[in-house]
């Protein structure tokens, strides 16, 4: 067995950082905090093997600037993209360039520590992500034409109101396809609900 996994925490909120770093130890895991991609990227040469947990919006170098680094590095840890609603775009740019996952904030202690397990626990298995690809293109394809529509205004961003226009149907249609969507994924979020989209898209790439 290898030694064990470090979660290395990038954050330049020093509140935010903090709390996560009390969360990741209370939850028995070794963690390592750094206060800029900049000062994460100093310490890449000595990197312990685990996972990596960065904001999207920081200054100097952003979350999606870090993780082109980190590839053209050779840093092959998992990484877990902490976003806010106005920045899942990017997030799901993230998740094209290979991300683990991303956390939409506000999230639960449980949603990052299970992202962070259900990370380590995916990035020695090959199989278990193509299985979790397939899962997700099943349940996509039980969604309606209209569903799919719905679906990926969701994906965009975009309000209820703006996918009304777009389609040419009422808000309150919108919110029954949006609630299909959700129960027909087993989504329950929005965050989760593009996390699937997006790993359904990479399955045919």
């Amino acid at each position: 067995m290898g030694t064990e996994p470090v979660i290395h925490v990038i954050d330049d909120d020093d509140s935010a950082r903090h709390s996560l770093e009390f969360l990741i130890d209370c939850a028995g895991m070794a963690v390592r905090t750094y206060p800029s991609a900049s000062a994460f990227l100093a310490a890449v040469p000595g990197l312990e093997p685990g996972c990596i947990v960065t904001d999207v919006r920081m200054p100097e170098m952003s979350g999606l600037q870090l993780i082109e680094r980190l590839k053209a590095l050779g840093v092959t840890s998992p990484i877990i993209v902490i976003t806010g609603h106005a920045d899942v775009p990017m997030a799901i740019e993230a998740m094209k360039q290979g991300v683990a996952d991303f956390i939409e904030k506000p999230f639960s202690d449980d949603a990052i520590l299970g992202a962070i397990r259900s990370a380590l626990a995916r990035a020695g298995g090959r199989s278990q992500i193509d299985a979790e690809k397939a899962e997700v293109s099943s349940k996509m394809a039980t969604l309606s034409q209209r569903e799919r529509e719905v679906l990926q205004g969701l994906v965009q961003g975009q309000a209820n109101k703006v996918i009304a226009y777009e389609l040419d149907i009422s808000p309150r249609t919108v919110e029954v396809y949006r609630a299909n969507v959700m129960t027909k994924m087993g989504a329950g979020s929005l965050s989760e609900l593009v996390r699937m989209v997006t790993i359904a898209e990479l399955a045919g790439e």
